[in-house]
């Protein structure tokens, strides 16, 4: 940090980097090791299962339906989410010293809410496919033109900027003096609203009600997407098309269940602030649902087994030599 004498100030030190605690358990060398290992499978196995998701529904032709053009953005913010966080704790687990600068903080910041949002905003999209599809099947079609599905992805894009840049301006401004230390894994706003010099209690309340506003909002979208499906379900008379219908929307649900109620959990309900669980609540959204979600999608969906199992043997099968 830095002593300075301006902008109001006095003789307070300015700070010019955050520590992270949030690795403060790998006291150990052995620890640091396992914990730089883990997280590279991770990160490396993520890549590896969002990837082939995206290459799939681009490749194959079986695959280009509105449901897994949604399916790979989802996979390509998940791409993009896991890369803001990744490889800063990959450096993280090995430097004794666990700092990061201002800028790369705020940048760190801003692109993982800017993407998460967007992502949140595209499973509630989604949930709203599911429920044309399901209980709009003739009409189905119609409504969910490639056209409209692009715009749609372009609307989750634009609104996400416009919920989390409004607010970032302003935390962009803020000023820190001391102390610089978050006991968390990555940047986030609350702590960087905790430890700012000026009066930030105006810019909480408005960074609540955004955060509250997306969240909220694609959830009460997703309930009620799927209270509808599941009342069409029901009423369906074949027990094959029961199976069907919800072997269809099961995976997308486990995947908002375990992203989108965590970030509620957090940033909705801060009353409960249960430090420890908090912190396994943002490991969840920021390490495990990205690795989770490819496997949860192909899993649980026999076209896209049966897709990959056909390229691999394809890929596989030898050549036949004349001679």
């Amino acid at each position: 940090m830095e002593i300075i004498s301006d902008l109001g100030l006095g003789n307070k030190s300015r700070v010019t980097e955050f520590i992270l605690q949030g690795f403060g358990f790998l006291n150990t060398s052995e620890l640091q090791i396992l914990s730089f290992m883990a997280l590279l499978l991770i990160y490396l196995l993520t890549l590896t299962g969002n990837s082939l998701i995206i290459a799939l529904v681009c490749i194959d032709s079986h695959l280009h339906t509105p449901m897994y053009f949604f399916l790979s953005n989802v996979s390509f913010m998940d791409i993009w989410i896991i890369t803001c966080t990744i490889p800063r704790m990959l450096l993280d687990t090995l430097s004794e010293r666990k700092s990061i600068s201002i800028a790369a903080c705020f940048t760190q910041c801003y692109f993982s809410f800017f993407i998460g949002a967007a992502e949140f905003i595209l499973l509630a999209v989604m949930s709203y496919d599911r429920y044309l599809a399901i209980c709009r099947p003739l009409h189905y079609e119609t409504i969910m033109s490639g056209r409209v599905c692009l715009w749609l992805v372009l609307i989750c894009w634009g609104s996400s900027f416009l919920l989390i840049t409004i607010p970032g301006i302003f935390i962009m401004q803020l000023s820190f003096c001391g102390p610089n230390i978050m006991d968390k894994f990555y940047c986030d706003t609350g702590p960087l609203l905790e430890l700012a010099c000026s009066d930030t209690q105006t810019l909480t309340m408005i960074v609540y009600i955004f955060a509250s506003f997306l969240l909220l909002s694609c959830f009460f979208i997703t309930l009620i997407s799927y209270m509808c499906i599941m009342s069409t379900i029901l009423r369906m008379p074949s027990i094959a098309r029961h199976q069907k219908a919800f072997s269809t929307c099961a995976s997308h649900l486990i995947v908002v269940i375990l992203s989108l109620g965590s970030c509620i959990f957090i940033y909705v309900i801060p009353h409960i602030n249960i430090k420890n669980l908090n912190k396994i609540l943002e490991l969840l959204t920021t390490l495990v649902t990205p690795l989770l979600s490819p496997v949860i999608y192909t899993l649980r969906n026999e076209k896209v087994k049966q897709i990959i199992k056909d390229k691999i043997s394809k890929t596989l099968r030898c050549p036949t030599w004349e001679t």
